[in-house]
Parts: structure tokens; sequence; C-alpha cells
């Protein structure tokens, strides 16, 4: 199952709510590093950890698949393998 396949293939609540999350803290720690006031060096430090945890989160949950849509793309590979040429 390639990548572009995992990503459309349906993924579990959980990973979806933990996706959620990820955007979440992706676009809070993005308005934080990106506010016009100063802010101590910390905080931006912070809030960019944060945004690569946000965005890992998010990427790592998009192509988790449910167990049934991993089985059905390992079935139909395996009947296109046995399909005899010609």
């Amino acid at each position: 199952m390639n990548i572009a396949k995992r990503a459309k293939a349906p993924t579990p609540k959980f990973f979806k709510i933990l996706r959620t999350i990820g955007l979440a803290l992706l676009g809070i720690s993005g308005s934080v590093m990106a506010a016009p006031v100063a802010l101590p060096a910390a905080v931006v430090t912070a809030a960019g950890y944060i945004a690569v945890a946000g965005g890992v989160m998010s990427a790592v949950s998009q192509v988790t698949v449910e167990d049934s849509a991993k089985t059905e793309a390992e079935e139909e590979k395996k009947s296109q393998e046995d399909k005899p040429d010609g």
C-alpha cells in the first residue's frame, strides 16, 4: 500500500482526533511565532518545537489506516499478481 492510497484510506477515530489536535497545536504555535509583539525567546523556541510536534502528529495520524482497509489493499494487490498476462 503506497502513501497516496494510505492517505485516502479510512482513518480510525482515535487518529482523527490526534490529527485534529496536531493541527490545532500547529496553528496555535504558528500564531505565537508570528505575533507582532516581542515575546521571550523561550516562548518562541517552545512554539517552534510544538509546531514540529503538531506537524508530525498530523502527518502520522493521516497515514494511519484501519486494518480492514489495509487487508483489502493487500488482497487486491495479490489478486493482480495472480492474474495471468495476456
